[in-house]
């Protein structure tokens, strides 16, 4: 997914943008980057972090990029920040999204002859170069990023640096948060708020969908009013985000305990303990045992000093090593027992099977599963959630594909716990995992223990529901 950090002071500000940066290092573990201006002009480093935590590429550089002003980004594709020369002027520019109308936007721009692409990323055009090319079509950086954000289908939040500032924009449905700090004599802007508490920042407000400001010294200017339509992934409180952190007010791991309470009423088990996979499943885990009267154990542990997260790596094999090497088992808390685990959710569900079968194997008696969040029917539209070949890489639609035969005209039923066809796709992923038993959370449930209204949340994935937005207002005076 990728997150960024951005902060504007009046004295150097280098420490609060390198740790900043760093609390979003569970967003991803492809390259990091740091880029500020200073009098005598930018300033870029970036470094992979695919085998190395971000502090320790970066601790060397520190001294060099001493500024008053600077943006970060750790990225889960490209390399990022770029450095921008244009009729606009200077400038430095990373994103976090995902443009899944990339190829026609690229031949549009094209197609002008007035612009080409050196940034090459994993075969195509890094989607932060293409970024800078929508915004240098805009008499003025406000413009541009207005067009770049109507023209983008999925999403797309940036920052992006001049020699005076930063403008900070959040993509047209709010898909990913922007949240902006404050503290005195700095201003930085956030997508987790985990970074804030030990900066010494206060939360000052989210930015609304499509709102467009720009951050210095001196405070936080709105240059384009926020849309009506809010649509934030609901996947920040099941999986993606940080427990610490909130967004539009509402923390994560508050809607987890919630979440985890909502399943302990729905689908109660007959179990010795409760667990949960880490690191997002504890928290679902900790409010399902504290709902059912039920002991907390953590019959495996994830070692913590050395494995990433498993979803982050391109090739499945490699995903599945990471799965497999950071869980470690506790014979003592497992052989003999019944237990439950709480997971955030199953997507594939490759790495989860070899988890269960690991377990049988150190003398489990029963495993019972409860998924944070219910079947993933859609493949993600939107974000760089669940990357894969197809949407057949899904364990419910794999099971629905073993029901039907071929994908079904309406996939409705499936996304129904109420209906025959839920059950029996249910079922049949019940099977190929070797549980006990398996229930998955209702989405009505999950939207509870989030606390927002269904349709200001993203829940596409779950049910296939899409909220299109008006146009946005521009400008605003």
């Amino acid at each position: 997914m990728g997150g960024f950090f951005g902060v504007a002071g009046r004295q150097d500000i280098i420490a609060d943008l390198y740790y900043g940066v760093d609390y979003h290092s569970h967003l991803g573990t492809k390259r990091g980057g740091i880029a500020v201006v200073r009098a005598d002009g930018f300033a870029r480093a970036i470094h992979s972090i695919e085998n190395a935590q971000f502090r320790t590429k970066f601790d060397a550089e520190i001294p060099r990029l001493r500024a008053a002003r600077g943006i970060g980004v750790i990225s889960d594709t490209d390399d990022q920040p770029l450095l921008i020369r244009s009729h606009l002027g200077e400038y430095a520019l990373v994103t976090v999204g995902a443009i899944k109308n990339a190829d026609d936007l690229v031949a549009g721009a094209l197609r002008s002859r007035r612009v080409h692409f050196a940034e090459m990323s994993q075969g195509g055009i890094n989607p932060t170069e293409l970024a800078a090319a929508l915004i240098d079509q805009g008499d003025t950086f406000e413009e541009g990023i207005a067009a770049l954000q109507d023209a983008v289908e999925g999403s797309c939040s940036l920052l992006l640096l001049t020699k005076d500032g930063f403008y900070a924009a959040r993509d047209r449905y709010g898909r990913t948060p922007i949240i902006i700090g404050g503290k005195d004599g700095a201003w930085a802007v956030t997508q987790e708020t985990c970074a804030f508490p030990n900066l010494g920042y206060e939360v000052v407000r989210d930015l609304g969908p499509g709102e467009i400001v720009f951050v210095s010294a001196d405070g936080i200017e709105v240059r384009r009013a926020p849309g009506t339509v809010d649509q934030i992934c609901a996947f920040l409180w099941v999986y993606y985000g940080y427990p610490a952190s909130s967004y539009e007010g509402i923390n994560v791991e508050w809607s987890r305990n919630r979440c985890g309470a909502a399943l302990a009423r729905r689908h109660p088990a007959a179990v010795d303990f409760v667990a949960g996979i880490p690191d997002s499943g504890v928290g679902h885990g900790l409010g399902f045992a504290a709902e059912a009267g039920l002991p907390f154990r953590r019959p495996f542990v994830k070692y913590t000093p050395t494995w990433a997260r498993s979803f982050m790596p391109q090739v499945q094999d490699i995903r599945d090593l990471v799965a497999r090497m950071k869980l470690v088992p506790v014979r003592e808390l497992i052989q003999g027992k019944r237990f439950l685990f709480c997971e955030d959710s199953i997507v594939r569900g490759t790495q989860l099977k070899d988890t269960i079968q690991r377990l049988y194997d150190f003398g489990a008696r029963e495993i019972h599963m409860r998924p944070a969040c219910p079947p993933l029917v859609y493949g993600c539209k939107f974000l760089n959630f669940s990357i894969s070949r197809s949407e057949m890489d899904l364990a419910a639609r794999r099971a629905i594909r073993e029901i039907e035969g071929e994908t079904p005209s309406d996939l409705a039923t499936y996304a129904d716990p109420a209906s025959g066809a839920y059950a029996d796709m249910e079922e049949r992923i019940r099977q190929r995992l070797n549980l006990t038993t398996l229930k998955y959370q209702h989405l009505g449930d999950l939207v509870a223990a989030i606390g927002k209204p269904k349709d200001s949340m993203c829940t596409y994935c779950w049910d296939g529901a899409e909220v299109k937005s008006p146009p946005l207002p521009f400008p605003r005076g």
